[in-house]
């Protein structure tokens, strides 16, 4: 018998890169996504060589790899609320999670939905229409969102002759525009074609003006570890686990996801709202006691004293406290086709493990995504617009601004009557 390390150990503990992708109708997204599958290695035979037989019935040229992802398009065609679909696949350096949105502006929330966990957007453009307002909304919400990493995939070169000038002139244009922006703090450019797999997963010869990574390569490689803050220690507890059996008796520990920061057992820690202190008598997960946590790690963290903590409180360090307020200001994207956000309108607001009531006290202003301009004397929101309002809760909250900490600085509104969810806010 051969000792070799199974296979699910090294690829449980793989990277993960999440990724969103975002374009408008005939970018050529679905055909990217299938020939990074497809390149990559990623599809059942059995899936090829189904759509290898349906291209060949369509008449089509080449095998439409359009055809791996568009299973769900019938479904979102019949208008399913926010349709984001989640793709998954492995490469031997990184496992990959594709949120993949459809880009029509009336689809903004879903752009957000599939965007907001993700550490990198690709912004696909047709290398014949070049940056077009759709475009400019992709990064203007890849910014919002606070995603570090973009590829501007240049697609389609090989119906303007990989034209090196072409390529120059688009990512010149895009890059203007994200000089007005400011989270995007890594842009790759790569021109290609996704139809015949030029630079995708492999080296093009037609682009021997282009001495960048391909696709896969930059996706594999991007470093991602510096997205989480590790610098604001940040321990939302989810859970108290009292087991009382006899042989746990005395146990009590706290669940939770680390939401920043890096936490040892012996750290002076503060518990807020309480604001009793204590020390972390022990950490543990699921791979046995560990000596440290940082994000996104889940686990359980007892402590030296016998303090009343409840789901909703927070675990953090005294010398770096969130900030703890019932009013805050944010910017919001509002998701509800049936009624529109109003003033004065009542929610409930969930916040890291908390929810609590909300009321809308101000809207500021909303955000034209395509010129950028404020639009400021409004008294409502509809659907998929965005904006900037205050909003006041029945109890504080425990945050830091959503460009410190992603996960401290987001909530979600959701409708008191009808209990559906309403829109998505990020903390100023």
């Amino acid at each position: 018998m051969s000792h070799e390390v199974p296979y699910d150990e090294g690829y449980l503990n793989m990277d993960l890169l999440r990724f969103t992708t975002a374009g408008s109708v005939d970018d050529g997204k679905s055909t990217l996504i299938g020939r990074l599958l497809y390149d990559s290695k990623n599809t059942f035979e059995d899936q090829i060589e189904a759509v290898e037989a349906t291209s060949k019935k369509r008449g089509d040229e080449n095998v439409n790899l359009a055809l791996l992802t568009d299973g769900l398009r019938a479904e979102r065609e019949q208008g399913i609320t926010i349709d984001v679909a989640y793709r998954y696949f492995a490469t031997p350096k990184r496992k990959f999670i594709i949120a993949d949105t459809p880009g029509h502006i009336q689809y903004t929330r879903n752009m957000v939905t599939g965007a907001s966990t993700a550490n990198l957007a690709i912004i696909l453009i047709d290398a014949r229409t070049g940056v077009i307002e759709q475009t400019c909304r992709h990064a203007f919400i890849a910014n919002l969102l606070r995603i570090r990493h973009v590829i501007l995939a240049v697609n389609k070169m090989d119906l303007v002759d990989f034209s090196e000038e072409r390529y120059n002139e688009i990512v010149s244009e895009f890059k203007e525009f994200a000089s007005r922006l400011d989270n995007i703090v890594d842009m790759v450019a790569i021109p290609m074609s996704a139809l015949h797999g030029d630079n995708v997963v492999d080296k093009s010869e037609k682009t021997p003006w282009y001495q960048g990574p391909t696709m896969l390569y930059h996706l594999e490689t991007v470093y991602i570890g510096s997205d989480h803050n590790h610098v604001d220690a940040r321990f939302p507890v989810q859970w108290v686990i009292r087991p009382h059996s006899d042989e746990h008796h005395d146990f009590r520990g706290y669940a939770g996801r680390v939401a920043g920061g890096v936490f040892k057992p012996g750290d002076d820690v503060l518990v807020q709202p309480s604001g009793f202190t204590t020390k972390i008598k022990s950490i543990e997960s699921l791979d046995g006691p560990q000596e440290q946590a940082f994000a996104p790690l889940s686990c359980t963290m007892t402590l030296e004293d016998n303090i009343d903590i409840s789901r909703g409180d927070m675990i953090v360090k005294a010398n770096n406290p969130p900030k703890k307020d019932q009013d805050i200001e944010a910017m919001i994207c509002w998701f509800s086709e049936e009624k529109d956000l109003q003033p004065r309108g009542k929610y409930y607001l969930r916040h890291t493990t908390k929810e609590v009531k909300a009321i809308v006290q101000e809207i500021k202003y909303k955000v034209n995504i395509n010129t950028l301009h404020k639009i400021e004397d409004t008294s409502s929101f509809g659907l998929n617009e965005i904006g900037r309002v205050t909003i006041r809760t029945s109890s504080p909250l425990l945050y830091d601004s959503y460009r410190r900490n992603r996960q401290t600085g987001s909530f979600v509104l959701i409708d008191s009557q009808t209990n559906e969810t309403v829109a998505a806010g990020m903390i100023v």
